[in-house]
C-alpha cells in the first residue's frame, strides 16, 4: 500500500508510528527494573491500496522527494524467484542471488538462472546459503562480482567472501577473499557493499553464538572491511583485523548517505533461550550509524540500554519485531528499510528518527535498492512467509 504524493501525510503517519526520543529514558529504566515498556512500537496503519500495474514507472522531477513522487502501485519485473536475497544493477540488467543457489539475471523482460561455480560447495541449511552479492565498480569491463556464501568444513558451518566472474553465462570463482566467517543455521549476516572509500564492506552474524559479537578476534557479529583483493586496509581500527565495528547480532543492511555516513540495520532479540538460563525479549531491532572501531553492545546491551564504551543505535523498534534486512539511502538522505517480520517497506528519517510505512501489501521484504530514480524491492515469502502465486518477486514502485 503506497502513500499518496504528499510529504505532509508521511510526517503525520510518522508521528503515529513511533514514540518520541524522550521515551528512551523510560525504556532504560524499565529494563533495569524488569518492567517492560515499549519504545517506538511499530503501529501498522492502513494506507492507500497498491494498484498492480504494468505501466512504466516515472522518475522524480524538480524538487520532489523520491518517496513523495510515488503515485501508488508497483510493476512486477520478475516472478517465481526462489528465496531471493540480494540484488544488483548493471545498467538496466538486474542480478539476484537465490539462497538455494544460482544468480537470476533479469534482462529485457527475460529471467535466466545462471550457475555459480565455487571451489567449496554451497551449504544450504536454515538461513545459510548464497546470500550477499555486489558487483565490482568496474563490472562493465571486468564482469566480476563478489558473493557471500555458506560452506562446510570439518562438519562446521562457515561463510566466505569470494570474487566471481561471469563467463559465457556462468559465474566462476576467481579468488577467495575471506573464509572462516562463523556460520550455522541462523544469524548468518551476509550483506556486501562497496563504500565511498572504495573498500568492500560485509556484515556478519554471530551464528547464534552471542559471545562472538564481543570477541574482536572472531569474525562473527561484525561489520568487516577489506580491499577488493581481500587485504586488511591499513586504516582499519584494529591492527591486522578485518573488524571495522562489532557488538552486532545479525546485521543484514548497509547504506551510505551523501555525506558518507554509514548506516546498518541489525536484528534484535528473537525471544529465544539464553545460554545459561533465561529467555530473550523480542523486537528491539536497530538502525545504527556505524563508526570506525565502535562497539554496539550485543549481547551485553540491547535496545536503548547504555553502558560505558557502547555506541547507541539511532533507532530502536518496539517489542514487536520488524526484522530489518536490506536498506538503501534515498537522494534525500532518508533510509528505506526492507522488513521481514514487519512485512513492509519502511522509511526511516534520521533527522526526526521516525519510521513510517511505504508499502505493506506484498508480505516479507528482503532487499531494497534505489536505481535511476526508482525504488526496487525483493519479496521473501518463499522463506517462512505465505507465498503467493507469483512469489517471490522483483518489484519496481511507481
Amino acid at each position: 500500500m503506497l502513500y499518496a504524493n504528499a510529504k505532509a501525510k508521511l510526517v503525520m503517519s510518522a508521528l503515529l508510528l513511533a514514540l518520541p526520543l524522550s521515551a528512551c529514558a523510560t525504556e532504560r529504566e524499565a529494563m533495569e527494573t524488569g518492567t517492560e515498556t515499549t519504545v517506538r512500537e511499530e503501529v501498522e496503519k492502513p494506507a492507500m491500496t497498491a494498484e498492480r500495474t504494468s505501466a512504466t514507472t516515472t522518475g522524480t522531477t524538480g524538487n520532489v522527494d523520491l518517496v513523495d513522487s510515488l503515485q501508488g502501485g508497483y510493476t512486477e519485473l520478475a516472478t517465481g524467484l526462489d528465496i531471493p536475497w540480494s540484488m544488483q544493477f548493471a545498467g538496466d540488467t538486474v542480478y539476484i542471488t537465490q539462497r538455494g543457489g544460482g544468480i537470476v539475471q533479469v534482462k529485457d523482460g527475460k529471467q535466466t538462472v545462471q550457475k555459480v561455480q565455487t571451489s567449496k560447495p554451497l551449504r544450504v541449511v536454515g538461513e545459510a546459503g548464497l546470500t550477499g552479492l555486489v558487483l565490482d565498480p568496474d563490472f562493465a569491463t571486468n564482469q566480476t562480482a563478489y558473493i557471500y556464501h555458506a560452506y562446510e568444513q570439518n562438519g562446521q558451518g562457515l561463510n566466505r567472501i569470494v570474487r566471481i566472474k561471469l563467463t559465457n553465462g556462468v559465474w566462476k570463482e576467481q579468488k577467495a577473499l575471506l573464509e572462516g566467517i562463523p556460520g550455522g543455521r541462523i544469524h548468518e549476516g551476509g550483506r556486501l557493499a562497496f563504500g565511498p572509500d572504495g573498500m568492500l564492506y560485509s556484515t556478519s552474524g554471530e551464528a547464534g553464538r552471542r559471545e562472538l559479537s564481543q570477541d574482536r578476534s572472531s569474525l562473527g557479529g561484525k561489520i568487516l572491511r577489506m580491499t577488493k583483493d581481500g587485504k586488511v586496509p591499513q586504516d582499519n581500527p584494529f591492527a591486522n583485523s578485518y573488524v571495522y565495528a562489532y557488538g552486532l547480532r545479525n546485521s543484514q543492511g548497509l547504506a551510505w548517505t551523501s555525506n558518507g555516513t554509514l548506516y546498518a540495520a541489525d536484528h534484535g532479540p528473537s525471544g529465544g533461550a539464553i545460554p545459561g538460563g533465561g529467555t530473550d525479549r523480542t523486537g528491539l531491532d536497530e538502525i545504527n550509524i556505524i563508526k570506525k572501531g565502535a562497539n554496539y553492545g550485543w549481547p551485553n546491551v540491547i535496545g536503548t540500554q547504555t553502558a560505558k564504551g557502547i555506541t547507541a543505535p539511532i533507532y530502536v523498534a518496539g517489542s514487536r519485531a520488524i526484522a530489518p534486512s536490506g536498506i538503501a539511502a534515498t537522494p534525500e538522505d532518508t533510509i528505506l528499510v526492507a522488513t521481514l517480520a514487519g512485512e513492509s517497506l519502511k522509511l526511516f528519517d534520521p533527522s526526526t528518527r521516525k519510521m513510517t510505512n511505504i508499502l505493506t501489501d506484498v508480505g516479507r521484504v528482503r532487499d531494497v535498492m534505489v536505481h535511476n530514480g526508482h525504488i526496487y524491492i525483493l519479496t521473501n515469502n518463499t522463506s517462512r512467509g505465505s507465498a503467493g502465486e507469483n512469489d517471490d518477486r522483483l518489484l519496481r514502485l511507481k
